[in-house]
């Protein structure tokens, strides 16, 4: 495998840029483009170690005073011989960095190629690898202790025990078909319903994860909707900090849906602020008031703001009925509470929280109910859950092969007939982990890194 070089830090300007190596010829390119202040050459270190030196160009003169380090495969991040120098984070010190070792035979690394070459090399399984991507992306702190979880191994290992509570069915029953003579005791029908079972379970409570995961790293889709006017941008301002949407007495000002994302109550959420619902004659507004519906059916949460000077309308109560029919939870929010305390509504089936946008009063009561509709979790329970939609279907599958091959013993079919639907769960959960994947869906999931990671 050839060797590859990338800047680990991004292109902005920063105060240290490292730029990465990886592959056979990683530490003698590292040497080649550094020079120690001891006078030893850099493939004399010991791994790990930082080296105080001067970086060269191509031509051999100086351009930055920089710290190297080595690490040799196969403990080291991709499995291979690494190298990583750390330089000031210009830009144009980085790209002559670049430069230098490329004329060293060294070549661009491609999106996500570090962390391939780890899965590739066994230093990391798939879900690993995904949760270095997450861990990248996440906009949160239960995003990030959710990837660093899943990057340690938890999700990874409650994989695994179902797995290989599944190959060992497999092998204790080939064993018996294979070795008629040995003294092995088959499986009796109630102890292999029982492993059946119990890998169902496992993979039913693990699919049950998935939506709360989810949510952890992409965030909650969360519409805001009411009668125009009611107060929505001024509530997705206030939830922001600054001004976002435009803000205006005149009602149907929001002509379009605007999306942004904050943490609301300790939950990530993916705020979309909606043209006021109401009957317009206006062909604009019109088209924005259908976007407010269409944002109503993928939201998880709905906050239906009603405007607390006025009794609820019918176009109130009727906007609330749709929230409730659409979305996953929904908080009814009477707004404008500075204006006064207003009217009530009574019997609404849902949470009901007074704010002010003006003042913020109210908010934290917000949050609080934002947290009780999405409950975060135990702790023990980080790193453990289903993220994507690509582990989801691997575990369905596996959870689909074993209900059938329950049915099957169920239906008094012979073992091997059962097996094959054993087999398939392994298959699914070999996808899940990456001991068995095709190339197209690796592909998809480092493209997803940024170049060079």
């Amino acid at each position: 495998m050839d060797t590859i070089a990338a800047i680990a830090t991004g292109s902005a300007r920063c105060a240290v840029g490292i730029v990465r190596l990886s592959g056979p010829n990683a530490i003698p390119a590292a040497a080649a483009v550094f020079r120690a202040a001891s006078g030893k050459p850099l493939e004399t270190a010991a791994d790990r170690q930082l080296v105080y030196g001067t970086l060269l160009d191509g031509e051999g003169r100086p351009v930055d005073q920089i710290l190297a380090t080595v690490s040799r495969g196969p403990r080291s991040y991709t499995g291979e011989d690494t190298a990583e120098l750390q330089c000031h984070g210009s830009p144009a010190v980085l790209a002559l960095a670049l430069e230098a070792l490329y004329a060293q035979g060294v070549r661009p690394a491609g999106p996500g190629e570090f962390t391939r070459r780890a899965f590739l090399n066994g230093r990391l399984d798939l879900l690993q690898a995904e949760a270095v991507a997450d861990l990248i992306d996440a906009d949160s702190a239960q995003a990030v202790r959710c990837a660093g979880g899943q990057l340690s191994g938890a999700l990874s290992r409650r994989v695994a025990a179902v797995y290989d509570a599944l190959v060992d069915v497999s092998a204790h029953f080939h064993a018996v078909l294979d070795y008629p003579d040995e003294d092995l005791d088959p499986f009796t029908q109630r102890e292999l319903a029982d492993a059946l079972d119990r890998g169902a379970a496992d993979l039913s409570a693990l699919l049950d994860t998935y939506r709360r995961g989810k949510f952890l790293v992409g965030g909650i889709p969360c519409a805001i909707v009411g009668r125009p006017n009611a107060g929505k941008s001024s509530l997705l301002n206030a939830l922001l900090g600054y001004e976002r949407a435009i803000v205006t007495d005149i009602p149907g000002t929001t002509r379009d849906t605007v999306e942004e994302k904050c943490t609301v109550g300790g939950r990530l959420l993916r705020l979309i602020d909606t043209a006021g619902i109401r009957e317009t004659a206006d062909a604009v507004e019109r088209i924005g008031v259908e976007r407010s519906r269409k944002a109503l059916e993928g939201a998880a949460l709905a906050l239906v703001l009603w405007d607390g000077t006025c009794p609820p309308t019918t176009e109130d109560r009727d906007l609330l009925a749709l929230a409730l029919d659409r979305a996953e939870r929904v908080i009814l929010l009477r707004t404008k509470t500075d204006l006064g305390p207003g009217p009530a509504w009574t019997e609404c089936p849902c949470p009901v929280v007074a704010v002010s946008s003006k003042t913020g009063d109210g908010l934290r009561a917000l949050e609080e109910a934002v947290a009780e509709a999405f409950p975060g979790g135990a702790a023990e329970e980080a790193g453990q859950m289903l993220t994507n939609a690509r582990q989801a279907e691997a575990a369905g599958r596996a959870l689909g092969a074993l209900e059938a091959a329950s049915g099957s013993l169920a239906a008094g079919m012979t073992p091997d007939a059962v097996l094959v639907d054993v087999e398939a769960a392994m298959v699914a959960l070999g996808e899940l982990t990456g001991r068995t994947v095709r190339e197209d869906v690796t592909d998809r999931i480092f493209a997803r890194f940024c170049v060079g990671k």
